[in-house]
């Protein structure tokens, strides 16, 4: 078997490396993805612009689309209300989207009940969810009382 072998040693070689390309192409080359499409390119000079892409600038917000379906409530009249930026968690800007929604008070807000905190915490925007985190209606409950010490105790300094 080996003197087969030495003498055809060559033939061996040309019949590995062809084993080698026919496995190649059955496994490799003939299982490339190709993807044929007839779209043209929107970036090519003339093409129309992207149809998707311009209904999406043309569309309205979906703010907008809601302050058109529901009429516009007159602004509530801001009246001299609580300096509510006490309140742990409002700043200037929750401070006037609150007085905004006819909050002016500690008293209000230390008497919201749960579904007036919903009420209230889905008109917040960016802010949802600050009214149970930080506790505002306890807050309120102590400075609505004038209850310095106890809103010091427990929330820290104002």
């Amino acid at each position: 078997m080996m003197e087969l072998v030495a003498a055809n040693w060559w033939l061996f070689v040309i019949a590995l490396v062809i084993g080698i390309a026919i496995a190649w192409w059955i496994f490799v080359a003939n299982r490339t993805t190709r993807v044929v499409t007839s779209r043209p390119d929107v970036l090519e000079e003339g093409s129309a612009p992207a149809q998707r892409n311009q209904a999406l600038i043309d569309a309205p917000t979906a703010t907008a689309a809601a302050t058109a379906a529901a009429p516009t409530p007159a602004p509530a009249p801001v009246a001299a209300g609580d300096d509510l930026k006490r309140i742990k968690g409002v700043g200037p800007k929750l401070e006037k989207l609150l007085q905004s929604l006819g909050v002016t008070t500690y008293a209000e807000i230390a008497g919201w009940s749960e579904a007036d905190i919903d009420r209230i915490d889905a008109q917040l925007g960016n802010f949802a969810g600050r009214i149970r985190r930080d506790n505002w209606p306890e807050q309120a409950r102590f400075l609505a009382a004038g209850d310095e010490a106890g809103f010091k105790a427990k929330f820290g300094a104002v």
